[in-house]
């Protein structure tokens, strides 16, 4: 298999790179990646190198700055790219925080002002892979995953899909939490891409998340538990995925972030500027500056929701997550069809979730094999899920429709409709700000 990463200059490829090393299977003969960036290839070129020393066999490595080049011939390709950057991220955060509104990479403002820079260049993308690679399976890692996996679907249709490895990290915690094996639970969950809600763990036929519920000490023992607190967890009867502590603990994190020195963003930068100079510096040591920093990086993972809900320091628990990469390669094992496989994913509805478009997608279980994931039918979705997954996925919508065809009031319409965005008139100074700071957004300047 002949495997393409854009973004391949990005700091968790050697998270990919170490699970395919570890593969026994051996489905990755070619790795191909791609950057613009050439001194982010080279550096991360040099982990790579450091990671398959010793190994018995690895994929067969080329990095590239010629997109065309790394597509021809694909059979898979992750999108995992940033357009704008760091210096992107930390504006979209910032500027938000400025008039008194989330400043989040994929919530909120922050993500509708990500989406409107990254639509167009993942559409573009989408018809490179088309012309050049029309039957590969792209694997869509670019944030906000759900939303630019639903703008790459008008191109591909059921051939991309989106990957987050949020909804697995959580079900991994709870199954330790009611210390049951990960792989013999069943998971009920739905939602959107960070903005899901865990319903059941079915352990031998039986729902075992109202024992969990009903135990305030088991919750205290992974991050979600301590995050949400066991009354609003009770209220809920569900387990959200983290990224909810934005919605339901909004003022608190606001307030919180804006106390902050930095923003997460502008933490980031500053690291990786450390990782990759260094690295570039002394390739010999790159792979333990990338160590270093990722350490770093997980144990700082949501800091300002952590510290605004008094959840503490992430605890080895909170770090066992799912591994995106864990997830992509049991994708593409059943995509190739080895062994089908279970796995939540972003995909097309398909009325799996009555009261969203059919063509909307949503984060679901998903059987998959050879011919695709296919969403699992889920029970009736809680009313108050579903409004805030409607409003939120309106909100989506709207900012695809002005990253095509950039239209102001478009815009303008998927940020103040966010249920993050208490004010037209913050919302209006916000996009005022983000057209100011991004040259690629000038076109929906105030007239």
């Amino acid at each position: 298999m002949r495997l393409v990463v854009l973004g391949g200059g990005g700091f968790r490829v050697p998270l990919v790179h170490a699970h395919l090393l570890a593969d026994p299977d051996r489905l990755v003969a070619d790795l191909v990646l791609h950057d613009r960036d050439e001194h982010r290839l080279r550096a991360i070129t040099a982990v790579l190198e450091s990671q398959a020393d010793g190994a018995r066999a690895r994929p067969r490595l080329t990095a590239t700055t010629d997109v065309d080049e790394a597509l021809a011939g694909a059979d898979v390709v992750f999108s995992a790219i940033r357009v704008g950057g760091l210096r992107g991220r930390t504006l979209d955060e910032r500027i938000a925080l400025d008039h008194g509104l989330l400043g989040q990479e994929t919530v909120g403002p922050g993500g509708i002002c990500y989406a409107l820079r990254t639509v167009p260049v993942a559409l573009d993308i989408a018809r490179r892979v088309a012309a050049l690679a029309p039957d590969a399976w792209l694997i869509n890692f670019t944030n906000p995953a759900g939303l630019v996996t639903e703008a790459m679907a008008t191109v591909l249709g059921d051939r991309v899909v989106g990957i987050c490895d949020t909804p697995v990290g959580l079900c991994r915690r709870v199954a330790g939490a009611l210390g049951v094996d990960h792989d013999r639970c069943g998971f009920d969950y739905v939602g959107l891409n960070h903005l899901g809600w865990l319903r059941r763990v079915l352990v031998d036929g039986r729902d075992r998340l109202p024992d969990l519920l009903a135990d305030p000490a088991a919750l205290g023992t992974f991050e979600e538990g301590r995050l949400f607190g066991p009354s609003w967890l009770r209220a809920l009867g569900a387990v959200p995925n983290e990224y909810l502590h934005y919605y339901y603990f909004a003022r608190e994190t606001v307030r919180e972030a804006r106390e902050q020195a930095r923003t997460r963003g502008e933490f980031l930068a500053a690291q990786q500027e450390r990782f990759y100079s260094g690295a570039l510096d002394a390739p010999g040591e790159a792979l333990r500056l990338w160590e270093e920093a990722r350490a770093e990086r997980e144990r700082t993972y949501m800091a300002e929701s952590r510290a605004a809900s008094g959840a503490g320091e992430r605890t080895a628990a909170d770090l066992d997550g799912g591994g995106y990469e864990k997830v992509a390669l049991r994708l593409m094992k059943a995509l190739r069809g080895d062994q089908s496989d279970t796995l939540i994913l972003n995909v097309r509805n398909r009325n799996v979730v009555p009261g969203l478009p059919a063509d909307a997608v949503v984060e679901a279980p998903c059987h998959i094999d050879r011919n695709g994931p296919r969403p699992l039918a889920v029970d009736a979705v809680e009313p108050h899920f579903l409004a805030l997954m409607q409003q939120v996925k309106a909100a989506e919508r709207a900012a695809i429709t002005a990253a095509v065809g950039r239209d102001r009031r478009d815009a303008l319409l998927a940020l103040a409709s966010h249920p993050l965005v208490d004010s037209v008139v913050a919302a209006e100074r916000t996009l005022d700000g983000y057209v100011a700071a991004f040259p690629e957004l000038r076109d929906l300047a105030a007239t």
